[in-house]
């Protein structure tokens, strides 16, 4: 405890503000065997606590139960890393896992406003084949889409935000924010590649006689709240507001195997790049809304 420079506390102190010395157990010796000073000791961030006189035994002991409760804590961040690591790659690519795993960007889980672009995807027909097939190939056929359709995904850089039965909502810009040329570039590949890996899936259904549905799919850019929404027991990261309603609207109005985009995502494009495809009214938005089709990205 009593040091000619720094005290035992106060060097506890300057250990802890470095992050490289910070996770150390330290001993606090001294001859103040009150228990105010033992409170002060621990206060200031002492692991623990020796009176002077003390023993070899006293002081392997507390060694001894330090290094096991250190192993302990080693042991609960590697789980919780585990646990972080299996959650985050349910809906975002490896390498960005990885990163925040690493902490070299974090997500903010506050809802907070970003400028996204929203991929909805939806199965035309699902509910006949639902009807028609047996549990177990329905479920087959729905994962074999589902992991298809995944990996074309996180190839691009998308968010899985979630499943919805059979449709799935995608996010490009969060939560790490893209320009949105780039975030556009990105979504329009993806959805682009994703009806196309549709046909194959209804080659391979279609050889097992099996009426395969086909996919539709909406995409608008704008402004969004991102965070976690739920209560404390169960809560989901996603995205919420106007510009989600727009992207799902369009999907539930685009023709089977196309993608229709709004006019957002169609001044980021090439000309050449989509069709116009007319006005549409969407439920909940009072003026017709300017759709394209999407051709190539």
């Amino acid at each position: 405890w009593m040091m000619p420079e720094l005290s035992g506390p106060e060097m506890i102190q300057a250990l802890q503000a470095d992050t490289e010395t910070a996770s150390i157990p330290v001993i606090l010796l001294t001859a103040r065997g009150d228990d105010d000073s033992k409170l002060l000791g621990t206060q200031s961030g002492a692991a623990g606590f020796l009176s002077k006189p003390f023993s070899s035994l006293e002081v392997i002991s507390l060694v001894r139960n330090l290094l096991q409760l250190k192993e302990g804590e080693r042991e609960i961040a590697n789980l919780n890393k585990h646990l972080t690591e299996n959650v985050l790659k349910r809906y975002l690519p490896e390498d960005l896992v990885d990163q925040i795993v690493q902490g070299e960007i974090s997500i903010d889980e506050k809802p907070r406003t970003f400028v996204g672009t929203v991929l909805f995807s939806d199965l035309q027909g699902f509910t006949r084949l639902a009807n028609e097939t047996p549990a177990a190939t329905l479920a087959r056929l729905l994962n074999q889409y589902f992991e298809a359709m995944v990996q074309i995904v996180f190839k691009h850089g998308g968010t899985l935000d979630k499943f919805i039965g059979d449709a799935m909502m995608i996010l490009f810009g969060v939560p790490i924010e893209l320009a949105p040329t780039q975030q556009v570039r990105r979504a329009t590949q993806c959805a682009l590649e994703m009806q196309a890996k549709m046909q194959e899936l209804d080659s391979i259904w279609t050889a097992e006689g099996i009426t395969p549905p086909r996919m539709r799919i909406g995409m608008h850019q704008g402004s969004m709240i991102v965070g976690n929404f739920g209560s404390k027991k169960r809560a989901d990261y996603t995205a919420i507001g106007p510009a989600v309603n727009l992207a799902a609207r369009l999907e539930t109005s685009c023709e089977p195997g196309e993608v229709l985009i709004s006019r957002e995502v169609a001044t980021l494009l090439q000309e050449d790049a989509f069709q116009d495809a007319g006005t549409f009214e969407l439920k909940g938005f009072p003026e017709p809304i300017r759709c394209y089709n999407l051709t190539r990205s």
